[in-house]
């Protein structure tokens, strides 16, 4: 069984028609090309501060190396799910010899931007000038034409624009972080290529099937995967620490931090060390393959999510995710404490759910006190507590001092038709009425990927407008409809008047800071008041410490908002 298993990059598959002479299998090498070269698309986001002001930055994306043509003048060094031994009777022979070649993003891929901060992935792609079908596709930002961009996000809030209307079940559009090099592993062994091409992909299920690892072919022990007419995996896997802010079809989602004992890429070379699932070594890898999820459907919330206007988030319709991640002192110095998340959609701000699992806390974020308590309440359905055991939140929060990628992606899932997020997992009829193995309203058939790859082969994912910055702040060009509310639901004031609406109005004042720097409605309830601690901008804090006669301690917060319970 795999409980919430979730292969990114085992289970994006390019499935190829091999009608053409040169096919462009989902393929990998470490040479630089000598057929195809490409123009990386342009991808503008922004950075926003304190004062208001978002300041814009043009990069460009680049397409992971896994889906690229690998040939030796113009010979393929892989076909179908075997490597072509002429070039690759060794993992240092193939690498030596093999180009990784250039893609046209749009034609072959789907991949398209429709402005300067968006980008489109399609799901399905015919390319009819090579007879070619591409399923899915998986981007990462580059910082410049060789480096990819790291982000750096402890107490920073991270906000972008989406529309999955066109996802259904089965399918996953995701945009996360992971802990690669930030030159894609290039000059390791035999890669020459590195984050121009798209090199050194890693992740927290620490994927076999990357034909190339750490500049060496990835053949030995080559074995195809079932059901899949390209794809296989190979001994080693790649680890990594992930960060998932969002996985998501129009009918679930849910945001995920892995831990894992290592740092950086690594190359895991044995069933344990990798954490192989049919070899019984899941829980005991160098990464967390469960995390931490933070799902609405499996904490009860049905109706929180999904496709049509009777849902708080519509997912017919596009909506903007806003992620912060606060940390226990309020500064980029701090332990990662919590992973907070709201949403806006029509100008609307629209605020996470809260959860009890039987305990009296009530729970709308993801914090090491939440995953401990989930643990203990879904312990029935699989969970474990593999998060805490690789350092829990404080582990997270220091790979994110290293730096993360971004990566964009649109996939399915072979593995186990993506059941982990919007099915039930685990699916035998006996698990039905267990907490925690309902992840959403699909059935656990609707998301075979021979199925969906026929029935939603229109689908695609938007990703925009991307914004990173001071927590509060990065939705500060929305029009929101209460002109005294910003982006994370503070209420601005002048007086004590200005507070009455304010969304809770518990013992709540005006206060602005000694410097005049920031005003805001706050409570003074002992619990409200710690929960509004996070944000507290600079001299802020002190004022509203010494006007309430409490102090901030975010380790110690408990939220206030109702929660509903599971038992």
């Amino acid at each position: 069984k795999s409980f919430g298993l979730r292969l990114k990059n085992k289970e994006m598959k390019l499935l190829t028609k091999l009608t053409a002479i040169l096919s462009f299998n989902v393929l990998a090498a470490q040479q630089m090309p000598t057929q195809l070269n490409e123009t990386h698309p342009s991808f503008t986001y922004s950075e926003c501060t304190a004062d208001g002001n978002c300041k814009k930055y043009i990069k460009s994306l680049v397409l992971d190396s896994n889906w690229r043509w690998t040939d030796v003048d113009g010979i393929n060094c892989y076909t179908g799910t075997e490597w072509n031994e002429t070039y690759c009777s060794d993992p240092d022979t193939c690498a030596k010899k093999c180009s990784l070649e250039g893609g046209d993003y749009e034609n072959t891929y789907g991949i398209t931007t429709p402005s300067d901060n968006q980008v489109r992935l399609a799901f399905s792609t015919y390319d009819s000038s090579s007879n070619l079908t591409s399923i899915g596709s998986r981007l990462y930002m580059l910082d410049d034409s060789n480096t990819y961009k790291k982000f750096y996000l402890k107490n920073q809030e991270f906000a972008f624009d989406v529309d999955i209307s066109t996802l259904g079940c089965g399918l996953n559009g995701a945009l996360y972080l992971v802990e690669m090099d930030a030159d894609g592993d290039v000059g390791q062994n035999y890669n020459s290529a590195g984050a121009q091409l798209g090199t050194g992909y890693c992740d927290s299920q620490c994927p076999h099937d990357l034909k190339f690892i750490n500049g060496e072919a990835n053949l030995l022990d080559w074995t195809p995967i079932p059901n899949s007419s390209n794809s296989g995996d190979g001994r080693y896997g790649t680890c990594c620490f992930e960060l998932d802010i969002w996985e998501a079809n129009a009918r679930a989602t849910q945001m995920t931090p892995h831990t894992c004992t290592i740092q950086g890429q690594y190359r895991c070379e044995n069933e344990t060390e990798c954490g192989d699932i049919d070899a019984g070594e899941r829980n005991n890898g160098v990464c967390d393959k469960n995390g931490c999820d933070f799902n609405p459907s499996r904490l009860g919330f049905d109706s929180f999510f999904g496709n049509g206007s009777e849902y708080s988030v519509d997912t017919s319709r596009p909506f903007t995710v806003v992620t912060q991640f606060i940390t226990s002192d309020n500064t980029t110095n701090g332990d990662l404490v919590e992973m907070r998340r709201f949403y806006v959609q029509d100008n609307q701000v629209i605020k996470n759910i809260a959860v009890d699992f039987g305990t009296g806390n009530s729970h709308d974020s993801i914090t090491d006190a939440f995953c401990t308590e989930k643990t203990d309440a879904f312990a029935d359905a699989g969970d474990v507590s593999s998060f805490a055991d690789r350092g829990g939140m404080k582990a997270m929060g220091q790979a994110m001092d290293r730096g993360l990628v971004l990566v964009m992606s649109l996939w399915d899932d072979y593995e186990v038709a993506m059941i982990w997020l919007d099915a039930q997992d685990p699916p035998e009829k006996e698990y039905a009425n267990i907490s925690g193995a309902h992840r959403g309203p699909c059935s656990v058939d609707s998301g075979k990927p021979w199925v969906v790859e026929v029935e939603q082969a229109d689908a695609y994912v938007t990703f925009g407008d991307v914004r990173v910055g001071d927590i509060g702040f990065t939705m500060a060009s929305l029009n929101l409809d209460d002109d005294n509310d910003d982006s994370s639901g503070i209420t601005h004031c002048s007086t004590d008047l200005d507070c009455k609406d304010a969304a809770n109005s518990k013992d709540t004042i005006c206060v602005v800071a000694s410097d005049n720097s920031w005003d805001q409605c706050i409570s003074c309830d002992p619990i409200q008041f710690q929960y509004e601690c996070p944000y507290f901008q600079g001299s802020f804090k002190s004022t509203a410490e010494a006007t309430c006669g409490l102090t901030c301690d975010s380790l110690s917060r408990k939220d206030s908002a109702p929660a509903s319970s599971i038992m």
